[in-house]
């Protein structure tokens, strides 16, 4: 079967920079840079791009190039046991793009519901109203009970998030190739329409200065390098399947060394793009002290009430309304569609079964057990299961990923990936090295640490002060992790029933192993 290729250069980059830029680039950045000090998070977030995030993503896209396999195939020809980490890399994948794809729906759901702030016009009584218009409309609970509250709208929006994501990757490298034309550019267009409204707002010059001076002092607190770290790590969608995915559908050709530089700046520059909207409209609407670090939080409860003072014009803050859900509409559809490609592109790969028809199984599945986070529980499950498998799967992976590559493989052979078709910029071996044998499982494994750490201060509870119980947190967390990490398992049993009917395992290796 032959494998799909990316049409040209440019849409690999295009597709690479839509699956890395999403709604965290939107929401989650500008509140962790509000909460530790502006221009000390930003200094501290670059340090650890060129230290952890470009290493690690020229190891995943050089991978796949080189294998044309998703990503338990490709870390089985590096070495058969590493395959396992693959798994666990498919895993985090399947899991996250399940909630995801909610929250995509609640962006949906404000993006119509955005004609409802023309309509709020009184001072106090609009900003409450916009407050509690998302909250009300999925029927949270803000606990993990209420299964038995349905909301309609949400669910008619997961719909549209399902199908939306499977139209734009039904063809495969083909079909995103067409899309991702438009997912990379509108984003950027609908925030420069942000930036250039939250600028030449009264006090906007305040909320500019927070973001790009440092406050040193922050330097000081250990939660601002943890935060930055993770951001980086979360955001260039490393340790998910997408990237060797997306990968070993490039041609031998492709610039692996400058592509994934380029890749990993424009995540960054598009970040602060964000950050400014937020910073700029904070503070010209006299909230720039609301800012959170909570993503959900900001996006659905506290910037709804900055719309409502953006103009003394209703109609007009229910047209910035859509502008700004429009703008997260675009930056989740894609980054939803990469993480559903990198699983789909390690199941077809691994069982042979078409991708079109993996495609469609999977969308359909992860759609139904998505409709759990549309009840009024929904809310409270959705940060549980995130929250664990962004502080411990997600970690642990790019751990192993390190090692497996860095320790117990010829790191040469991959940094020679790396640079194969290179004759400018080459990326250092003391930097790849350093980063790959010492910097990365280092630093991951005191993330990790101080991760479990702080679960335990707070007595082994995650969100025990909002009313989380330890049998939600086994639930919705330790035993998602327990899958992830057993997910090898399984798949070997599988493979070892299919066995007795003939089938046999791709035994590439990676040096005997001829690119098509």
């Amino acid at each position: 079967m032959a494998r799909d290729k990316w049409s040209s250069r440019s849409t690999f980059i295009l597709a690479s920079i839509g699956s890395a830029v999403g709604l965290g680039n939107a929401w989650r950045f500008p509140g962790l840079a509000a909460k530790h000090g502006g221009g000390a998070f930003l200094l501290v977030y670059l340090v650890a791009l060129f230290l952890l995030g470009i290493p690690l993503l020229s190891m995943e896209v050089a991978m796949g190039r080189k294998i044309h396999q998703g990503v338990p195939g490709t870390l089985r020809a590096v070495n058969k046991k590493a395959e396992n980490i693959g798994w666990i890399a498919v895993s985090n994948g399947l899991f996250i793009s399940v909630y995801y794809a909610v929250v995509f729906a609640w962006v949906i759901l404000m993006f119509f519901l955005s004609f409802k702030f023309a309509g709020f016009t009184g001072a106090a009584d609009s900003l409450e109203k916009a407050s509690t218009l998302w909250f009300t409309t999925i029927k949270s609970t803000g606990t993990t009970s209420g299964y038995g509250t349905l909301s309609w709208p949400v669910l008619g929006c997961l719909v549209l998030a399902w199908g939306s994501c499977y139209y734009c990757i039904r063809n495969g490298s083909e079909s995103v190739g067409k899309v991702v034309k438009y997912t990379v550019s509108l984003p950027v267009l609908c925030l420069l329409i942000l930036a250039l409204r939250g600028i030449t707002m009264p006090g906007a010059g305040e909320g500019i200065a927070k973001l790009f001076i440092p406050d040193w002092s922050a330097l000081k607190d250990s939660t601002l390098w943890v935060d930055a770290i993770g951001q980086v790590f979360y955001s260039l969608s490393i340790a998910m399947a997408i990237m060797v995915a997306y990968g070993s559908f490039l041609k031998k050709e492709a610039n692996v060394a400058i592509d994934t530089i380029i890749i990993a700046l424009a995540d960054m520059l598009i970040s602060v793009l964000a950050a400014v909207v937020m910073f700029s409209t904070m503070a010209g609407t006299g909230m720039l002290d609301n800012m959170t670090a909570s993503g959900i939080s900001t996006a659905f409860i506290v910037y709804p009430q900055a719309i409502v003072n953006l103009t003394t014009s209703p109609v007009l803050n229910a047209i910035f309304a859509f502008v700004f859900y429009f703008c997260l509409i675009t930056l989740a559809i894609d980054s939803l569609f990469s993480i559903v490609e990198g699983t789909s592109t390690a199941i077809s790969d691994k069982f042979r079964i078409s991708k079109k028809k993996t495609t469609i199984v999977m969308c359909i599945v992860e759609f139904v057990i998505g409709i759990f986070f549309c009840t009024g529980a929904g809310l409270a499950w959705l940060d549980i299961v995130d929250n664990f498998i962004n502080s411990y799967t997600l970690v642990l992976t790019g751990i192993m990923e390190a090692i497996a590559v860095g320790w117990f493989f010829k790191t040469s052979k991959v940094l020679d990936e790396i640079n194969r078709n290179t004759e400018g910029f080459k990326m250092p071996k003391a930097w790849f090295y350093a980063s790959i044998r010492v910097i990365t499982p280092v630093v991951l494994s005191m993330l990790f640490i101080w991760n479990i750490v702080s679960l335990f201060k707070n007595g082994g509870i995650y969100g025990a002060a909002d009313g989380y119980s330890l049998t939600a947190n086994i639930i919705g967390g330790w035993l998602i992790i327990a899958i992830s990490i057993f997910s090898g398992l399984i798949v070997k049993l599988i493979v070892n029933k299919m066995k007795k009917k003939g089938y046999s395992e791709d035994e590439r290796d990676w040096d005997a192993f001829n690119e098509q």
